[in-house]
């Protein structure tokens, strides 16, 4: 009689033998393409992560060209010492040249962003326009160099989608494909410019492809770390900021961290209101005064250099600040002030649309916000009270993670950025806090109000913006007098008022179907004035309920696989 433990031994080694021979056929017969797709998102990290550093790069070079400094990390205590007309003239002719390059290249004139890499990934297969990608990033790229007040991820991103829309159209990739592609270069951008490969391929997951799936988890993380690695090889294993040994007295502490949560919400929505204010502001000026397209960014640029004369505080991404307030060297109403200041002038340069992302503005706002904060609570409360500093890299996360609306990657970039992992409970908090309340006072992020504020409804789920990926063309039958939709039935809809054309899309057509009396709805060419409409067919509403039951079913297959 055979030992027990000798058979289990036997049929496990068995069993493992059947595995292993079925995972080698499955990967000979389908594991190539998969490698291959690793390889290409390998190869659309490396190239993302060149971008990144040589943006980054051609930043530091401009601007220590433009203004004459050789440390571009102390740039603004530079600019006090130069000359105040040269501090104005900067940004106007930075401005300029934005906007004569937006004018001739761009159909909006306006720089893009996060905001149409989230909409490309949405409904457009992954994609995003490159020609006005590769305008975007060189008006963004003059924009940061002369005195813009904004980030640099936001080109950064956009540019790495740039790289895996080109990628896509030439292996003619799927909407699955493109996407998970897009999400490759998105992570290996900001890994490449942030030095932080974990915030780098969540932020691609949670804020672009704004899924988990498993599947485009490996290839997003491999992008990554090759971005990762192209910083190190450049700037060594650093972080952006350096902070000063901090401590917390966890519990008697975590409600002054409830509080800042609060603020830094409400500093992150007032943020995202003015921006929204003075781009509203600057379509009434381009309306309703004889300015030309190309102006509105001088227009900016010569707000922006006034403004920097007193406070050249706000010129660039701001980083020297943000380290100043993290380090404590700033007094409170410094803080509070260069707050206010800092709002302004990113609502001015957005507003100007001269290019750059609200990230960095936003960790800059929020370490001042903490800051401000953290000194007044540990002046009331000194014997139960941690560093103010603390507080300082709380409030950065707090308000980034709000305006991004993105918990999970800001609470990690935060603390990539600072290499201080001790304080993660305070950050936590106070980024738990301020996205729940900054989500409920805009549509749920400063991307998404954008997308929302041009009709792409992204924020509300694929359940509303997939209606506008399914197109009438598709749908549209012959006239059939066998299902009712006779020329009479069709006629007297389009007398009602019944009616779409082939150009449409279900975002506008499936309305009508709330009508239970209505089983068809009429499609029709407009023709000049004065002449009737074209019948061209109808669109009956179960080839309409099927084709929007598909589009869902497709889109819930890829975030579940």
């Amino acid at each position: 009689m055979a030992h027990p433990l000798g058979s289990f031994l036997v049929d496990s080694a068995r069993q493992a033998a059947r595995a292993f021979r079925g995972g080698w056929k499955i990967l000979i017969t389908r594991g190539p393409s998969k490698f291959q797709f690793w390889l290409i998102a390998l190869l659309v990290g490396v190239a993302s992560g060149f971008a990144a550093l040589l943006f980054r790069k051609a930043i530091e070079w401009l601007q220590s060209t433009i203004y004459g400094t050789e440390n571009i990390n102390r740039l603004h205590s530079f600019a006090e010492t130069l000359p105040w007309y040269w501090i104005l003239f900067i940004p106007i002719a930075g401005g300029l040249v934005v906007g004569l390059l937006l004018d001739r290249f761009s159909k909006d004139a306006r720089a893009q962003g996060p905001a149409d890499v989230i909409e490309g990934a949405a409904i457009n297969n992954g994609r995003v326009s490159i020609k006005e990608g590769l305008v975007s990033a060189v008006a963004s790229l003059i924009t940061l160099s002369s005195g813009g007040s904004t980030g640099r991820e936001g080109p950064v991103v956009h540019m790495a989608a740039v790289i895996s829309t080109w990628v896509s159209e030439k292996i003619q990739a799927n909407g699955i494909t493109g996407r998970d592609l897009l999400g490759c270069a998105v992570a290996a951008a900001v890994s490449a410019s942030f030095n932080a490969p974990i915030a780098g391929a969540l932020f691609a997951l949670e804020v672009v492809l704004r899924h988990f799936a498993v599947h485009a988890f490996a290839p997003i993380v491999i992008a990554s770390v090759a971005g990762t690695v192209i910083n190190r090889l450049e700037f060594g294993n650093v972080t952006e900021f350096v902070l000063p040994v901090s401590s917390i007295a966890f519990f008697q502490e975590l409600p002054a961290f409830l509080l800042l949560g609060g603020l830094c919400g409400f500093v992150a929505v007032a943020l995202m209101w003015t921006i929204f204010w003075a781009e509203d502001i600057g379509n009434q000026i381009m309306t309703y005064t004889p300015l030309k397209r190309w102006m509105r960014p001088v227009v900016s640029g010569a707000m922006l250099g006034v403004l920097a004369i007193g406070y050249p505080h706000i010129i660039g991404v701001g980083y020297e600040t943000t380290s100043a307030a993290l380090t404590g060297e700033l007094l409170m109403h410094e803080a509070i002030v260069f707050v206010v200041l800092k709002i302004i002038a990113v609502a001015v340069t957005m507003a100007g649309r001269m290019g750059g992302g609200v990230f960095s503005p936003a960790l800059m706002i929020g370490a001042l916000t903490g800051l401000a904060f953290g000194l007044i609570a540990t002046s009331i409360f000194p014997e139960v009270s941690g560093s103010h500093t603390l507080y300082a890299l709380a409030g950065m996360g707090g308000v980034a993670a709000a305006v991004l609306g993105a918990p999970i990657s800001t609470t990690l970039i935060v603390f990539e950025l600072t290499g201080d992992w001790q304080t993660g409970l305070a950050v936590m908090v106070t980024v738990s806090i301020s996205t729940a309340l900054g989500s409920r006072l805009v549509d749920r992020s400063f991307f998404l109000t954008q997308l929302e504020r041009r009709g792409v409804h992204v924020a509300a789920g694929p359940q509303a913006y997939l209606l506008g990926t399914c197109h009438v063309s598709k749908l549209m039958r012959d006239i059939d007098p066998d299902h009712g939709a006779t020329d009479a039935a069709c006629w007297a809809l389009i007398e009602r008022g019944i009616y779409t054309n082939a150009n449409a899309t279900l975002e506008g057509l499936m309305p009508m179907f709330d009508d239970p009396s209505i089983r068809f709805v009429p499609v029709v060419r407009l023709r000049g004035e004065g002449e009737g409409p074209e019948l061209l067919g109808v669109v009956h509403d179960v080839d309409a309920f099927k084709a929007y039951n598909k589009a869902l079913a497709e889109i819930a297959a890829e975030e579940h696989s």
